[in-house]
């Protein structure tokens, strides 16, 4: 029976694409009812009604009409939302909001997730990331054996119990129509547990016993632990021993390049993929259509209206953004959106390249306030991932995860980047590692390159070695374990570095 329900999917999917394929093929046009569509329906909300929607009529009057948006504009609007009030940055009645948890930064963001937005964008991305990988896949059997789930967990805003918040993946699930329920795994009073090594635990008893799980996905770091677990539980030497049948690790949230090595080791098949999708509290944004590429194809037609602000705009009190058919293949713009779920232009802070633009596929490569230029150097998290991952390879190593941030100047010394890099296999020589590492750097970012030059700006960078679990403690000691929570990978002062010193010299590790 459930052979015949995956070819009626297979069958569903086909015709899928080539919607997908269509969409693209009329990108601009498809954007351009987006915009048209938003600013109609969110017409008679408090917002609409102050930026004057009725007089719109193109998107140079959109731009004008409205500047760039950061949480902070909006966050008055959204708590009059969380409070129960309608009508205001979206038509009706919004009782749904993603915690948005991409940082350790203690002040969390809370993202309107109205009905609408919810099934035309996060869950017809979900749609879309299996249309992908059923085309790349012939042999694709998600609707016929199991998929793993590793949600995150909800909450009841307390002052309005009528609204509710937590991470997206949650939320999502919450959504799931019972139809597709038996094919996931653990049952879903588990996978919304708020107790995230409990959670972790259980998951990991679940999934030692189902041998039919062919799909999973999460962020890497976690997921890595998850997958140690199971094998301590099985006895066994490698996943595939645990799941034969497995096809896909879905993944996002952070570049999966220095982990790579260690899937591969995981899942020793070349039959396993690896898909990236770039899912965020704010929207779905891409999925990885091409498993013999690295970049992702956007999605035009779920509920967003895209816009771009180029690099040279970034951190400016008025920045100009552009749009879609603005954009040029190779430079960076920070993602700018306007959704049915009540953002207005907004950045989210996620930086990016285009590839292509006959269709528009993009490539991540980092965040708008996590980058390192104290010196010139503009360094951004591409490069870092990348580096770090060359380096892996050809000593080899493993890396848990890592955070860089400036050494400074002083005076008679000179300045320098320090990397705190949990590995979970160190390399024989760090002193090696440490001279590779600083030479990929140069090889890959060519500000550096230059800023290294001699010594004469920078010295090699420097490398302090962290103990098992210090990132996990550290984040557990912020309320922010598990799920899609993720250390920072680069910062342009010394907050995140010194904080996590301070906190392993004061703990137990």
């Amino acid at each position: 029976m459930k052979q015949w329900i995956n070819k009626t999917f297979r069958w569903y999917y086909k015709k899928r694409y080539k919607q997908i394929q269509y969409t693209h093929q009329n990108a601009e046009t498809v954007q351009g009812k987006w915009l048209s569509y938003l600013i109609l329906k969110a017409g008679g909300s408090l917002w609409g009604k102050q930026h004057d929607f009725s007089s719109i009529r193109s998107y140079r009057d959109f731009r004008q009409a409205i500047p760039i948006q950061e949480y902070d504009d909006l966050k008055p609007f959204i708590q009059r939302m969380m409070h129960g009030e309608k009508d205001v940055l979206w038509p009706g009645q919004v009782s749904w909001f993603a915690k948005s948890s991409g940082t350790t930064n203690d002040k969390s963001k809370f993202i309107p997730i109205s009905g609408e937005h919810l099934r035309t964008c996060h869950i017809r991305g979900t749609w879309d990331t299996m249309t992908a990988f059923y085309h790349n896949r012939p042999d694709a059997r998600q609707f016929e054996l199991k998929s793993m789930l590793m949600g995150g967990s909800l909450e009841t805003f307390s002052a309005y119990p009528q609204t509710h918040f937590g991470d997206v993946s949650a939320i999502m699930i919450r959504h799931m129509p019972y139809v597709a329920r038996p094919f996931f795994i653990p049952e879903f009073e588990t996978a919304l547990m708020a107790d995230w090594e409990q959670k972790l635990e259980l998951l990991a008893q679940a999934g030692s016993r189902e041998k039919n799980v062919v799909m999973i996905g999460g962020v890497p770091t976690w997921s890595l632990v998850l997958f140690q677990r199971i094998l301590e539980i099985s006895g066994k030497s490698n996943m595939l021993e645990v799941w034969p049948n497995f096809q896909v690790y879905i993944h996002g949230g952070v570049s999966f390049k220095p982990y790579r090595q260690q899937f591969e080791a995981l899942f020793p098949s070349k039959s396993v993929n690896y898909q990236e999708i770039y899912n965020a509290s704010e929207g779905y944004f891409a999925v990885q259509d091409d498993f013999s590429a690295d970049d992702m194809l956007l999605l035009l037609n779920n509920g967003i209206f895209y816009e771009f602000l180029p690099v040279e705009e970034w951190g400016k009190s008025n920045p100009q953004a552009i749009s879609l058919a603005e954009v040029e293949i190779g430079k960076h713009y920070a993602l700018v959106i306007s959704t049915n779920g009540g953002l207005w232009r907004y950045v989210p802070g996620d930086t990016m390249q285009f590839t292509s633009v006959k269709p528009y596929k993009i490539r991540l490569t980092g965040r708008t306030k996590q980058f390192i230029n104290v010196f010139g150097e503009e360094v951004m998290i591409d490069n870092t991932d990348q580096a770090l991952a060359i380096t892996c390879d050809m000593l080899p190593a493993e890396v848990v995860d890592y955070t860089v941030a400036p050494i400074y100047m002083k005076e008679g010394e000179k300045g320098g980047h320090q990397w705190l890099i949990e590995f979970r296999k160190a390399p024989d020589d760090l002193n090696v590692f440490s001279r590779l590492l600083d030479q990929n750097l140069q090889q890959i970012n060519s500000d550096y390159e230059a800023k290294r030059s001699g010594d004469i700006a920078l010295l090699n960078l420097k490398i302090i070695p962290l103990p098992e679990g210090s990132f996990a403690y550290w984040l557990k000691s912020k309320g922010k374990l598990g799920g899609q929570n993720k250390v920072p990978r680069l910062s342009n002062d010394r907050k995140y570095a010194d904080e996590i010193l301070d906190f392993i010299q004061n703990s137990l590790l």
